[in-house]
């Protein structure tokens, strides 16, 4: 584990994907905004955790929550842990941390090796910090907030680095539209939206710098 968390932590301190692959996994409708031009009061900050974890198994995998479904525009979708910044939080490492923490369960032993790129969502204007961390304990004991996540789905690294897995296809947005988007096919999920976009960064840095 020493090894990966050394690559990783170089592989995120080198020019990174960036937006350009976010959006191969974009909702097909979205126009790529100038997130330098957006002002401060016209977004909210927040950040997200990318957890890798192993299981039983030896396995790598990366926890994610499915909302319950509710009147808003990320309404039963499936996301990463996080949420918005707190002034409490200091900064939005620490805002992925906390949320991370609230929503799965009090882990600990998780080490935060950097950040991918600044990722906006336009429908619900949130500015996203997304964290990558590694779990330094082997088959993690989650505790979801039964409250805020309707389930916890254990994304295989396997099944995120398999091409053969990406679709695109009809979308319910949560909102009672229908649109046409990419999206990771994980057992019966549709994983789309700005977690696609996330999780397809993170691929490439995986597959660029063969690191599973």
């Amino acid at each position: 584990m020493k090894e990966l968390i050394n690559k990783l932590k170089s592989a995120l301190l080198k020019q990174l994907p960036g937006i350009q692959i976010q959006y191969e996994m974009a909702p097909l409708y979205r126009q790529r905004p100038d997130i330098q031009s957006i002002e401060p009061q016209n977004f909210k900050k927040s950040a997200v955790m990318i957890l890798l974890c192993k299981d039983e198994n030896n396995d790598w995998f990366i926890p994610l929550t499915q909302r319950y479904k509710y009147e808003g525009h990320h309404s039963a979708q499936i996301s990463l842990p996080g949420g918005k910044y707190e002034v409490l939080d200091g900064c939005l490492q620490n805002t992925a941390l906390r949320e991370c923490n609230e929503e799965i369960g009090n882990i600990e032993n998780i080490l935060v090796l950097g950040k991918l790129t600044t990722i906006y969502i336009p429908i619900s204007g949130y500015m996203v910090e997304p964290y990558l961390g590694i779990c330094k304990e082997i088959n993690p004991n989650f505790n979801i907030d039964v409250t805020e996540v309707k389930s916890l789905i254990k994304l295989s690294l396997t099944n995120l680095l398999d091409d053969n897995l990406v679709m695109i296809g009809i979308i319910n947005n949560g909102s009672g539209n229908k649109i046409e988007a990419p999206y990771f096919k994980f057992k019966n999920h549709k994983i789309w939206g700005a977690t696609a976009m996330i999780l397809n960064e993170l691929k490439v840095v995986l597959k660029t710098e063969e690191l599973l």
